[in-house]
């Protein structure tokens, strides 16, 4: 099934190169179906790279998804056109009365701060509260897992000694998470970021699952027991090339960036970058819509409101 999004998103030629059924909204309505609604709601300088990733993902899939795009109330972002933003993205008063199947929320280049101390924490806050009446299962990614295991569960952020940078060696170690059911015993994940979440610190919370582990990255993917939750700390949805553009935009501002770990063959970033995350990304992807969202959102998800985390 495919993947419905506005007909002129830049993601729909790209996805359509790539042989991931797209289907414009004007089809999908003339189905008789009910699609995934999953909500985007997209903190990342690079609005259109993100939304092209997580759409790749998301359609590739058997599940009819239509998916929503939401920012920040009175942000301009610096490095997508303003006309994108007014086409596609809408602010949360949009949303607020309405109700979705699943949500995703992205990581932020503001993980060196304090939580507080970002100018749009008290409306994320509010977003996050909302989600627990108003969204089956909610998929928070790096920064964005690190905000939502600290808005609901209190677990702090520990600030990193080197920028953890890489690909890196996971596993599952809760072998009966059907988030990873056909997943291999060792699997590649890419992470970027200044800080982590420790793991005696999501032990002493009963509500919560740690999923999958890395001995290098730590802490992987933390769930609540009915999934309605789930907080990721890697980037499994970036691109091939995402970890070399970050590497190169650092280094041409002179910053002290290492080369990112198991990344280009033999640590030489004179050779193309091998990837080896996509089918992991994929089966976590398409399990999470499946096992979580699919199969448990009610058919009317004005009853989401009756659920509980």
């Amino acid at each position: 099934m495919p993947i419905n999004i506005p007909g002129d998103l830049p993601a729909v030629n790209v996805l359509e190169r790539e042989n991931i059924f797209v289907m414009t909204q004007r089809r999908a309505q003339t189905q008789d179906i009910r699609p995934l609604r999953i909500l985007l709601l997209n903190l990342m300088p690079t609005k259109i790279t993100t939304e092209t990733q997580l759409a790749r993902l998301l359609g590739n899939t058997p599940l009819q998804v239509e998916l929503e795009l939401m920012t920040m109330t009175g942000r301009t972002p610096k490095n997508t056109p303003p006309e994108h933003m007014l086409a596609f993205y809408k602010n949360f008063d949009s949303y607020r009365d309405q109700y979705f199947d699943g949500m995703i929320i992205t990581g932020a280049p503001v993980e060196q701060m304090q939580f507080e101390q970002v100018d749009y924490w008290r409306e994320l806050c509010d977003i996050m509260e909302w989600s627990k009446s108003h969204v089956h299962s909610t998929f928070h990614i790096c920064w964005g897992a690190q905000a939502g295991l600290y808005y609901h569960y209190g677990i702090p952020k520990i600030h990193l000694q080197r920028k953890l940078f890489g690909v890196f060696r996971h596993r599952v170690t809760h072998r009966g998470s059907i988030l990873f059911r056909g997943s291999d015993d060792v699997f590649m994940v890419p992470h970027s970021r200044h800080t982590t979440i420790m793991r005696r610190d999501v032990k002493k919370i009963p509500a919560l699952k740690i999923l999958s582990e890395s001995d290098d990255a730590g802490v992987y993917v933390v769930s609540t027991n009915q999934g309605r939750q789930l907080f990721i700390t890697g980037h499994s949805e970036y691109d091939p090339e995402t970890l070399a553009q970050e590497y190169w935009r650092d280094k041409r501002a002179g910053l002290d960036i290492q080369v990112p770990k198991n990344y280009f063959p033999d640590d030489d970033d004179s050779k193309p970058p091998v990837c080896t995350w996509r089918s992991s990304a994929n089966l976590l992807y398409s399990n999470w819509l499946n096992y979580f969202v699919y199969q448990q959102t009610p058919y009317d998800a004005r009853n989401i409101k009756d659920l509980k985390i």
